[in-house]
């Protein structure tokens, strides 16, 4: 049977004036746990990573790891602009727990293969006898990994696979061929869970599965069932859901308000959703949930 995984991205919840709102992350954590997905990615870009300072860091993973570790594995992103602050980041999630890593690539500045590669290389002796994900995410940080770069990484014994966000079913396509069948490859695109198997993708991490994973549990089946018109339902499904929602961590909590999980806000300056979109929100809520 074709492996489709599928990682909760989970965001973080702060308060209105912008300061860490843990309790509600907490309720995120328990609200995810119930979910039946094989995973969660925490601390990644649904995660508002960029806006956490290594004191909530080590807050947020700690409370990861007791909410969510019994029902699932736990992803703790890592990654930062240096090696020096990613590998602090490691060392600290390892003393609570954590046996699972991911680590986008350093951004602002450009960085070539072999700077990338010295970067992951440093984060693979931190990680030890843990694994380690590649995050490629070019869009955000101006850095891609090539098809070569990622088959030297996968020659690492626990550099086991890579997240690819904003990448076509052509390059993930290229990444497969360019790594060992057991390299994992997850992509970030919510609604390519199907699709993205289809090119040798073993899953996705989907951070409109944390509010609504019912659709997504259901494409997974639909998919492994053979049955076109069932996988085509339940794909309608994820597809009206991500619409409304997609990577847009404001409407991810909104929708979190309008079902009681966590009364949280963007630390971040992003958009909040309109009336419109408040409607729309509670519309796939109360069609999916």
């Amino acid at each position: 049977m074709t492996r489709r995984d599928i990682l909760t991205a989970v965001p973080t919840s702060f308060h209105a004036d912008g300061s860490l709102d843990l309790e509600g992350s907490r309720s995120i954590f328990r609200y995810v746990a119930q979910s039946g997905n094989e995973g969660a990615f925490v601390l990644g870009t649904t995660g508002e990573f960029p806006a956490i300072d290594d004191a909530e860091f080590a807050q947020l993973v700690e409370a990861a790891l007791a909410d969510l570790g019994d029902a699932m594995r736990v992803v703790v992103h890592v990654g930062a602009p240096s090696a020096f602050e990613a590998v602090r980041r490691v060392h600290r999630a390892r003393e609570l727990g954590a046996t699972e890593f991911a680590a986008v690539t350093p951004y602002y500045l450009p960085a070539s293969d072999d700077a990338l590669l010295r970067y992951y290389d440093t984060l693979s002796d931190a990680v030890g006898e843990g694994s380690l994900y590649v995050y490629a995410y070019p869009a955000r940080t101006g850095n891609p990994v090539s098809p070569e770069l990622l088959g030297r990484l996968a020659e690492r014994t626990n550099i086991v696979g890579v997240k690819a966000s904003e990448l076509s079913l052509e390059e993930i396509a290229a990444y497969r061929a360019a790594v060992p069948d057991e390299f994992v490859i997850y992509t970030g695109a919510d609604r390519d869970l199907v699709a993205a198997g289809g090119v040798g993708a073993q899953g996705v991490v989907s951070g409109v599965s944390s509010v609504l994973p019912k659709p997504f549990r259901a494409l997974a089946a639909a998919a492994d069932s053979g049955d076109s018109d069932r996988v085509a339902a339940a794909q309608a499904d994820v597809d009206d859901i991500v619409s409304v929602i997609g990577g847009d961590m404001p409407r991810m909590k909104a929708a979190y308000r309008a079902m009681g999980v966590a009364d949280g806000h963007c630390r971040m300056a992003l958009d909040e959703p309109s009336a419109d979109a408040l409607s729309e929100i509670d519309r796939v809520i109360a069609a999916h949930r």
